[in-house]
């Protein structure tokens, strides 16, 4: 009885509890809305990152197995292994390794995970000696034709007969065959005509073989793996089964070879697979390696898969780095929400509190009604999470969408895992003000109310003073990274980088806010005591009002200065990844195409070794002394290239070599010859690398055929100064002598930074820019580039059509255009225009609720105060202007601040993105680009808020009913 009435009580009480719990709920149903909405974004961004990695890896993997196809002409899942057999006879160990190996082919598709859609396999005897059956015993000793006996699997339907019938399996001893055309006109017999086959060794064993039939390769047989009989042209092809009885089985024949080859389902292959399929693949060479003979495991598709390995661990780091400011701001609007709603209720819990319920009890019935909002934000937040990675694989720059192929996203099990640890986390943040509330008696909470000038827990901790010395040292520690690196001439992946250097941006933004407004209330006191009897009574009140509550803005100021800073800093650092990555590519090649083509010249064609004519030591010395005389092609044909809107002729020579005619200083050089005119009318050439701009050098060294210019590298390291004489040769030339006219840091497709030579130390490359006629008249006539500029509306494809039609001979080729799309199609770079511009996105739009939010409410909190100035005689306009003189004093002042951080984070933070790319590689160099658009969209949004808080925050005063809010003070 006792325990039915304990149990009643209980079910009573957990009734009462979740009846109060809906209440609460209904009452504050739009801070709980908003609460809602913050917590379903947080889930969503959580759970598309594990989404996004592997769906664009996966689109990115299959892309380049379609590649292999592309360039290699195999279908990406081709799978060949081929052994010989090194047994010397067909021993009952040899076939039970021959059956063991047919067993172990067989289980490849599924140790990889892949289906097979095609699979066949040979056998082959050692070579013998064939010729007719009635042939001479002269014809016997003349005929030089070998061939071997062939089997394959599925004959019927993998080759096309052009002449003659199918091969029967006969019991007379004969063996009817197929043949290849050229096979059996080295047989000098007709079809049907009996040849004898004997071993090369003269064993007794003889073959009577009847070719039926001529058979040639059958392309649609098998789309993915087709039987090219081009590969084993010599030899007698008999059905499989009748090889294994006759030669495996019964070992009439030493079987010399084996082959299998696989057509595999790569569309099946994802990025769980990757593994399985490196691992199998190491499994059948480490199989295969001694276990019959001479193995060859090809699989072109292999080194692609391997790359694979890891990727997504680190693309998911890479994400999470860049979410981190745009998670902190909706950490912070999270917080926010949770302390408003907490604020309304604060008397509630004091009442409740001094009444006898335990701090337990008032916070179990705050855990369940954010259960409640965590559940049903799990359950619709990872599907707008498949939303957010949809529009991140459509990104093509910041805040810049295309068409391009929607990614397949399919909701994974880390996905709603990463989902339920977001919303764990972020209910143990919302938490935390009830926490707190509880703590605070009915008397304590009076007393809190009246004056806000208590410090709040960020600054009493210390916590920006902590933020920013953490930020200063990831900052010296990167610097110092960055400086190893171009000094050492290093890559990224040289050194390990600290993924907390992308967390630093946020960092120093929460830091550097935390630490103006530390000091801003002060500001604020200051401004008041200069003015305080002049200022007129909205202002006064205004100040006074911010003076004493300092606190209570505090949320929503660091709230917009994370806003605006990490805006800022998301558009500055996308911006300049994307340029410096997009210069990157435009400097290497110097313009929109550079080709080579094929030059005539009287170089002997290659000997190779132990072929006949003179010895090889006296033809490398006559190669020495005698240097190739080329004949340059016309270059007509590249200036009446329709879409091409300049042309230019660039000559350059890694090897050669210089010598200072004043201090004998002298060494290795890289030489470039142009045609001014026609060079500047189709370099490209980034702003800002050199001192003056690139057509001014060019205007320098026109007049004096004689005049170049040279790297600061080469002048620093020879002495040498503008007028200063410079002689440049290579190989056996006598050289020219030129003149210094200019000194340059940078020039197009040539790199300043240091390599390894191979040496161990790091050399620094110098340059020689001459003039094309020049160096052709007074050194050597050698192949150069053709540099073509497209005019405006011509794609790379219209080019190569005509290239094609013209007959050009192109022996190499790079296309800016291409490379940029390449570039622009790296999953990091997806990643992070994706990321920061839904970041940007996000922050804008959670921006303008919470500010909307935190206005209304806390006007809504100030209806008697606001009825008791009306009645004291306060005009509406003033009450305007204290509304207005209120938000530049807030929300005005967190944007500047914003402002300023957020610019002053970009100047020391953007180039942290730099550690993401090869330093050494790195040209021209990591600056920081602006761009006025997004400044101006940023100035918009905030502009945008603030305006319609104030409209919606007049319409509200206009609302109050004096006598109504004196009422309300009275209750």
């Amino acid at each position: 009885m006792a325990r039915a009435d304990r149990a009643f009580r209980d079910g009573v009480y957990v009734l009462a509890l979740w009846t109060m719990i809906l209440r609460k709920m209904a009452n504050n149903k739009w801070l709980q809305l908003n609460l809602w909405i913050g917590l379903t974004v947080c889930v969503a961004l959580f759970s598309s990152m594990p989404l996004y990695s592997q769906a664009i890896l996966q689109r990115t993997l299959l892309k380049e197995l379609q590649s292999v196809q592309t360039g290699n002409g195999v279908y990406p899942g081709f799978l060949r292994i081929s052994t010989t057999v090194s047994a010397s006879s067909m021993d009952a160990k040899t076939k039970e390794a021959i059956g063991s190996a047919d067993r172990f082919v067989r289980t490849i598709p599924e140790r990889m995970g892949l289906e097979a859609l095609s699979f066949y396999q040979q056998r082959f005897t050692p070579k013998m000696k064939v010729y007719g059956a009635d042939a001479s015993a002269q014809e016997k000793q003349s005929q030089k034709t070998l061939g071997s006996f062939m089997s394959l699997s599925d004959l019927e339907k993998r080759v096309r007969l052009i002449e003659g019938r199918m091969p029967a399996d006969r019991s007379d001893g004969i063996i009817e065959a197929l043949v290849t055309q050229k096979f059996q006109l080295a047989t000098k017999r007709r079809l049907g005509e009996e040849l004898t086959v004997e071993p090369q060794d003269g064993g007794s064993t003889r073959f009577r073989v009847i070719p039926v039939g001529i058979v040639e390769t059958n392309p649609e047989a098998d789309r993915y793996l087709p039987f090219l009989t081009t590969e084993n042209e010599d030899g007698f092809l008999i059905p499989f089964q009748q090889f294994e009885r006759e030669f495996t089985q019964g070992g009439k024949a030493r079987v010399s070879s084996m082959e299998w080859r696989l057509a595999l389902n790569y569309e099946q292959l994802s990025l769980g697979k990757v593994d399985a399929f490196t691992q199998a693949d190491r499994e059948v060479r480490r199989y295969f390696k001694g276990k019959l003979g001479v193995a060859e495991i090809k699989i072109p598709a292999s080194p692609t898969i391997a790359s694979y390995q890891g990727k997504q661990e680190k693309l998911d780091t890479v994400t999470l780095s860049l979410y981190t400011p745009v998670m902190l701001m909706l950490a912070f609007y999270l917080y926010m929400t949770a302390n408003l709603i907490i604020d309304r209720q604060k008397t509630e819990i004091s009442v409740l509190r001094s009444r006898g319920a335990s701090r337990l009890q008032i916070m179990a019935a705050y855990l369940l009604e954010s259960l409640l909002l965590g559940l049903s934000a799990l359950a619709a937040g990872p599907f707008l999470g498949v939303w957010f990675t949809k529009l991140l694989g459509a990104s093509n720059g910041f805040l810049e969408f295309v068409q391009r192929s929607a990614l397949k996203v399919s909701m994974t099990s880390s996905a709603y895992q990463v989902a339920a640890a977001a919303v764990a986390g972020a209910i143990i943040l919302i938490l935390i003000p009830a926490f707190l509330a509880t703590r605070v008696s009915i008397v304590s909470h009076k007393q809190q109310t009246a004056r806000l000038t208590r410090l709040s827990i960020w600054h009493r901790t210390g916590l920006d003073l902590v933020l920013i010395c953490l930020a200063a040292y990831l900052l010296y520690n990167f610097n110092q990274r960055q400086e190893d690196l171009r000094r050492l001439a290093l890559g990224s992946a040289d050194l390990q980088v600290d993924p907390l250097l992308f967390l630093t941006p946020a960092l120093f933004a929460l830091g550097g806010g935390l630490l103006v407004l530390r000091v801003y209330p002060w500001f604020v006191r200051l401004v008041y005591w200069l003015g305080r009897n002049g200022w007129p009574p909205a202002l006064y009140h205004t100040l006074v009002q911010i003076s004493r509550s300092s606190g209570q803005y505090l949320t929503i100021q660091v709230f917009l200065i994370m806003t605006v800073a990490t805006g800022l800093f998301s558009a500055n650092a996308a911006r300049t990844i994307n340029d410096n990555m997009d210069s990157k590519v435009r400097y290497a090649v110097g313009t929109d195409i550079a080709l080579t083509t094929k030059w005539e010249s009287d170089a002997p064609p290659p000997v190779s070794p132990g072929a006949g004519g003179q010895p090889q030591s006296e033809q490398a010395t006559t190669t020495v002394q005698k240097r190739v005389q080329y004949t340059e092609p016309p270059f007509e044909p590249f200036e009446e290239l329709d879409g091409v809107q300049a042309t230019a002729k660039v000559f350059k020579k890694q090897e050669a070599r210089f010598s200072a005619v004043g201090n004998e200083k002298s060494g290795k050089t890289a030489l470039f010859g142009i045609d001014t005119k026609d060079f500047g009318s189709t370099a490209w050439m980034k702003e800002g690398l050199l001192q003056y701009p690139i057509n001014s050098y060019l205007n320098l060294i026109a007049p004096n055929p004689e005049a170049v210019l040279i790297s600061r590298s080469l002048a620093e390291d020879a002495k040498l100064k503008p007028g200063d004489p410079i002689r440049v040769y290579w190989d056996s030339l006598d050289g020219a002598t030129f003149t210094v006219y200019g000194i340059i840091d940078y020039w197009p497709s040539w790199s300043p930074l240091p390599s390894d030579q191979g040496s161990g130390k790091p050399e620094q490359p110098h340059l020689v820019v001459g003039h094309l006629g020049t160096i052709q008249n007074r050194l050597a006539v050698e192949p150069y580039e053709v540099w073509l500029k497209l005019a405006d509306g011509t794609n790379s494809e219209q080019i190569y059509r005509e290239l094609q039609a013209k007959k050009l001979q192109v022996t190499s080729l790079r296309d800016a255009t291409q490379e940029l799309v390449q570039s622009r199609n790296d999953p990091f770079r997806l990643a992070m225009n994706g990321v920061m511009t839904l970041g940007f996105s996000i922050s804008m739009l959670v921006s303008f609720i919470g500010f909307l939010l935190f206005w209304v409410l806390t006007l809504s909190g100030r209806t008697l105060q606001y009825g008791v100035l009306r009645a004291m005689g306060i005009s509406f306009p003033q009450m305007i202007g204290m509304l207005v003189s209120e938000q530049l004093l807030t929300s005005g002042a967190a944007v500047l601040i914003g402002v300023f951080i957020g610019n002053v984070t970009s100047m020391k933070f953007v180039p942290l993105f730099e550690m993401s790319f090869a330093s050494k590689e790195q040209v021209p160099p990591f600056t920081i680009t602006y761009q006025l658009s997004d400044y101006l969209q940023l100035y918009g949004i905030i502009g945008f808020t603030l305006a319609a808080g104030l409209l919606i925050l007049g319409y509200r005063l206009t609302r109050i009913r004096i006598a109504q809010a004196l009422k309300l003070g009275e209750e």
